[in-house]
């Protein structure tokens, strides 16, 4: 049974940093081997695919919201994945959810799609207020 945990979200001030940690147990392989992606969901907004990364295939996609202020990274010998959050802006305030697939596939140079990926995290609420 594959799950995934996110933790590491809080609340923090305009332009500070955050690092969401996304612990994998029950795959079949390392999570290196897997892709993961990283979305968000503020109360009354659309599910936003921040980024994500595939190992295998080596594409890497941010989304132009974040980018140049966050940046993923794993941990190979624990099977955890992290996003790193920099500059945070009130409007990066949302449930961040980490997710992963067994399928090979996930994650795209331009796009990072959510229906990719079959397991989730339970979502890590992270506020961005002074």
């Amino acid at each position: 049974q594959v799950q995934l945990v996110e933790s590491g979200g809080g609340l923090v001030q305009p332009g500070g940093s955050l690092t969401l940690s996304c612990e994998a147990s029950g795959l079949s392989l390392k999570l290196d081997y897997y892709a993961v992606g990283w979305f968000r969901q503020a109360p009354g907004k659309k599910r936003e695919g921040v980024a994500c990364d595939n190992p295998m295939g080596g594409q890497r996609y941010f989304a132009d919201s974040v980018k140049g202020r966050f940046t993923i990274s794993r941990d190979k010998t624990k099977n955890i994945a992290y996003l790193q959050m920099s500059s945070l802006k009130p409007e990066d305030a949302a449930v961040y959810y980490c997710a992963t697939t067994d399928s090979g596939y996930g994650c795209y140079a331009r796009d990072n799609r959510a229906s990719d990926y079959d397991y989730w995290g339970q979502g890590t609420q992270v506020t961005v207020s002074s």
